[in-house]
């Protein structure tokens, strides 16, 4: 574990992180619990972790005891204890496939006015408006406007003046 050194201008207590997998009706818990209290989901852990963790304390031990009874009983089981054994390993972790329906779609070389608006984070009138000006390099086919992606994405990234 990693140790972050606090500041000397005394702002925040240093983090360090912490990824876990919850089972998902607690993970939900969590959720709605963060959600109706109106805080961080990071906050109402730690909060918990403050108040009912301690093990430097023979009572903190006692509490936190079931918890490493149950651990231990898995672990004497061997790895045919399934899923509650994972949920107690520390350091596990598991990779799961992202859904996919074959490659991504690549993105359109050629934009009308909607693409080139979406693209650009912008309205399409402003797309429109600035094609007509010449500010935006695209081509006015009979009354459609079409635009090259990377033409676009080269006039976004040149400097201003150039432009």
């Amino acid at each position: 574990m990693s140790k972050r050194v606090p500041s000397k201008s005394g702002g925040p207590p240093p983090e360090e992180a912490l990824f876990v997998r919850l089972p998902m009706p607690a993970a939900r818990k969590l959720d709605r619990a963060a959600e109706v209290l109106g805080v961080r989901k990071k906050d109402l852990v730690a909060g918990l972790v403050s108040r009912y963790v301690d093990p430097d304390s023979s009572v903190g031990l006692q509490a936190l005891g079931g918890l490493a009874a149950r651990a231990a009983a898995l672990s004497s089981i061997g790895p045919r204890a399934g899923s509650q054994r994972a949920e107690l390993e520390r350091g596990s972790y598991s990779f799961q496939a992202f859904p996919t329906d074959g490659p991504p779609e690549a993105p359109p070389e050629v934009l009308d006015v909607r693409q080139a608006a979406a693209l650009l984070q912008i309205e399409d009138a402003l797309v429109v408006d600035l094609a007509e000006t010449g500010k935006l390099p695209g081509r006015k086919l009979g009354s459609s406007w079409r635009f090259a992606r990377a033409a676009i994405l080269a006039w976004l990234s040149a400097p201003e003046r150039t432009r």
